[in-house]
């Protein structure tokens, strides 16, 4: 199946999320509650300080807010373009990003491609959208359609091959397949402090473009290509 996609017509994407605010002492009141009740289902911990599960609040379309979009795709020319919106104005990064996904999936053909991206992006992205007022793109206007009908590749789910059982992160892909990856980089579980104290977005959009460029890379190896090369991507700034 993988063999006869176009590649020119996948969006290739990823998300950085971080808490809406510094710290959980900063949460309004009514949300300090409801946030208590929401960690009450994943700590093991009764005891545990608020401050240390409100560090998870990002991973929550309901706590949390995005600080940056990253896409990528093919040009008939073969080369990879990557860009990003990244900013403090969450409506302004979904208002834009909306509109590329619109204009890009136009068609029925096209795509979007994230990694992990049914369990995460893909209704994260939907969520903050609602919550913003901002229409769906067509693509991810998923309620009502047939599973056919709904154009979403997940790099994550098809390692599976219809195997629920486990988690593979994205570097660990990368690395079975010797997709070489910056080694002095941030992860995902820096995002936040790096937003929230160190106030670096080009950090944190940089890292976000790394992770394309890596699930685009996991689609070559899929379809038994080569990678991408150096000299064939392109970086386009907003």
């Amino acid at each position: 199946m993988l063999e006869n996609l176009n590649l020119s017509n996948i969006l290739f994407l990823d998300i950085e999320t971080v808490p809406q605010y510094a710290s959980f002492e900063q949460l309004p009141e009514k949300v300090k509650i409801l946030w208590e009740k929401k960690a009450q289902t994943f700590r093991t911990n009764p005891e545990e300080d608020p401050s240390i599960s409100y560090q998870r609040a990002g991973i929550y379309a309901e706590f949390g807010k995005i600080v940056c979009i990253s896409c990528g795709f093919f040009t008939k020319e073969k080369i990879f373009r990557l860009t990003s919106f990244a900013g403090h104005d969450e409506y302004d990064i979904l208002k834009k990003f909306a509109a590329v996904a619109d204009d890009f999936c136009s068609s029925s053909q096209k795509q979007l491609c994230a990694h992990n991206g049914k369990e995460f992006d893909f209704p994260f992205l939907s969520r903050r959208l609602l919550i913003h007022g901002i229409s769906l793109p067509d693509v991810l206007n998923t309620p009502g359609k047939k599973p056919w009908e709904v154009n979403h590749l997940d790099t994550m789910e098809l390692w599976k091959f219809g195997d629920y059982k486990s988690y593979t992160s994205l570097a660990l892909l990368a690395a079975v397949f010797d997709i070489p990856t910056p080694k002095d980089d941030i992860d995902g579980s820096q995002v936040g402090e790096v937003y929230w104290k160190e106030n670096d977005l080009e950090r944190i959009s940089r890292y976000c473009q790394k992770d394309v460029l890596t699930i685009a890379q996991i689609i070559r190896k899929f379809r038994r290509e080569e990678l991408i090369h150096e000299e064939d991507i392109e970086i386009v700034k907003q």
